[in-house]
């Protein structure tokens, strides 16, 4: 059940992006498509994200475990947050799922203010706690969810995260042009540069038996790529 939920969310993300904005082929990105390792990478952009980036590592069959990631950064002239998605997964639970809108200049930006009033509704039944790098640039509304292994939570963060970014990718556009590019870049690189700092990423791609040359390769300049 759960890795067909999670399946199916994918599919759903990826025919959101398919719909609002052109997939391209990012210069560096060939190398970590590896049918070998189940690792899939595919980014795409349109007038007002310079950057939509999926990467699934699918290895079910030989690690019992399955892993997504989901992150679009607006355009270098809009100062509206960055939407994020993860989860990584096993047969019997999800051990991590994280979704927010992470804000970029103002932490109570308009389009974070929606997000954390339309996601309160949801509750994880365990929560995940968050380290100094990561309360230093999520929203505090910020979606922390661990240990999930009832279908019913996990269809609700599931449908959450499938809706906020068919939202997000509504409502960005209205940001275009509010803010000055240095700004942006600076803001942007320093989400980059925290996310950089998450020590259990790279610990969780060599559990998932991706090369580890490979992994650090993809975790700077691809993962969380500054500019």
């Amino acid at each position: 059940m759960i890795w067909e939920r999670l399946i199916k969310c994918k599919d759903n993300i990826i025919e959101t992006l398919d719909k609002n904005c052109e997939e391209y082929n990012e210069p560096g990105m060939e190398r970590f498509n590896n049918e070998e390792f189940g690792w899939v990478n595919r980014t795409w952009k349109n007038n007002n994200v310079r950057r939509a980036h999926v990467d699934v590592v699918d290895v079910r069959e030989s690690k019992g475990l399955w892993m997504m990631h989901v992150c679009v950064f607006p355009n270098i002239t809009n100062g509206g947050p960055i939407y994020g998605w993860d989860v990584i997964a096993g047969k019997n639970k999800v051990t991590g799922a994280f979704h927010d809108f992470s804000p970029l200049l103002k932490k109570n930006h308009p389009l974070t203010e929606w997000f954390v009033q339309s996601s309160k509704w949801f509750k994880p039944s365990k929560e995940r706690e968050l380290p100094d790098w990561a309360k230093a640039i999520f929203s505090e509304g910020m979606i922390a969810a661990g240990n999930v292994r009832e279908e019913k939570e996990l269809n609700m963060v599931c449908t959450l995260a499938e809706s906020n970014l068919n939202d997000y990718l509504d409502k960005i556009g209205h940001y275009n042009n509010d803010s000055n590019s240095e700004d942006v870049i600076k803001a942007q690189n320093f989400y980059c540069e925290n996310q950089q700092k998450n020590p259990h990423t790279p610990k969780t791609m060599q559990s998932l038996g991706l090369p580890e040359e490979d992994i650090k390769l993809f975790c700077k300049d691809n993962l969380f790529p500054t500019i």
